[in-house]
């Protein structure tokens, strides 16, 4: 059975920087690409960032471009978002979740399995 489990998540004061890790169990993790979706109070789920199996191709939402950097590490069967600079709008909290496709995609619907989700606070 897959599971994700993701960690790192905390307050920080803007312009802080937090590194957010997702686990996984089950499945073989270099066969699928990975991203990471957040959740604001009130808001539908957004896409953040992704990482394609195999090169690694990676896809940003523009609000991050330049802030955050995904990356994996299939010897650990784990993916990461390193957030720089962050903001109060980052406020959310952050899933990560596997896809079958082959490139980084934005499309909630394409991720079949998702984690419970890590809460990033920032504060003004």
């Amino acid at each position: 059975q897959v599971q994700l489990v993701e960690s790192g998540g905390g307050l920080v004061q803007a312009g802080g920087s937090l590194r957010l890790s997702c686990a996984a169990s089950g499945g073989t993790f270099s066969s699928y690409t990975m991203g990471w979706f957040r959740q604001a109070p009130g808001k539908e789920r957004e896409f953040v960032a992704a990482i394609s199996r195999g090169v690694g191709n990676t896809g940003y939402t523009d609000s991050v471009k330049g802030r955050f950097t995904i990356s994996r590490d299939n010897a650990k069967n784990t993916v990461y978002l390193q957030m720089n600079s962050l903001k109060p709008e980052d406020t959310a909290v952050y899933y990560c979740a596997r896809s079958m496709r082959i490139f980084p995609n934005s499309d909630y619907r394409q991720y079949d399995y998702w984690g419970p989700g890590t809460q990033v606070t920032v504060s003004s």
